[in-house]
């Protein structure tokens, strides 16, 4: 399978998805656990790009092969914190919104707010929106895994 496009974006579309990442990482959340989250929400949007890339991404930060592996199933796994858990939950809650899910209910939003202030909460939520952006986009161009990153 081949990509549709080479290229889906000008230089002024790039200089602003550029911008908001900078004011994601700007809010104090720690890059690791943004990590998380983008990868999480492309694992549930199927999107193979961003998956590899934020396995990339985070193992450069860092991050051991035991959390990477289980971040699809880090409910029912003793690595991940409690503010882990809380953006993870935040992540899947606010990605789920086609499957019948519920959405961000009250007790997931409080479980975040526990350990995020609104700033933060601002760039995870920002965050999660920015990762379904690319998942969409790569889904629809038909990008491949490893070849973009």
């Amino acid at each position: 399978m081949e990509p549709r496009l080479k290229s889906t974006s000008s230089p002024e579309v790039t200089g602003a998805v550029q911008q908001l990442f900078k004011a994601v990482h700007a809010a104090g959340v720690d890059p690791l656990l943004l990590e998380l989250v983008h990868l999480r929400a492309s694992q549930i949007n199927g999107c193979a790009p961003c998956t590899y890339a934020g396995v990339q991404s985070a193992k450069k930060q860092g991050e051991t092969d035991d959390r990477l592996h289980s971040v699809v199933a880090w409910r029912e796994t003793p690595f991940f914190t409690e503010p882990e858990r809380a953006a993870l939950a935040l992540t899947e809650a606010a990605t789920r919104i086609e499957d019948g899910q519920p959405g961000v209910t009250d007790e997931i939003w409080a479980a975040a707010a526990a350990h995020f202030d609104e700033k933060q909460l601002s760039a995870i939520v920002l965050h999660i929106a920015l990762s379904g952006f690319f998942n969409r986009i790569n889904r629809a161009i038909r990008e491949q895994a490893g070849k973009t990153w």
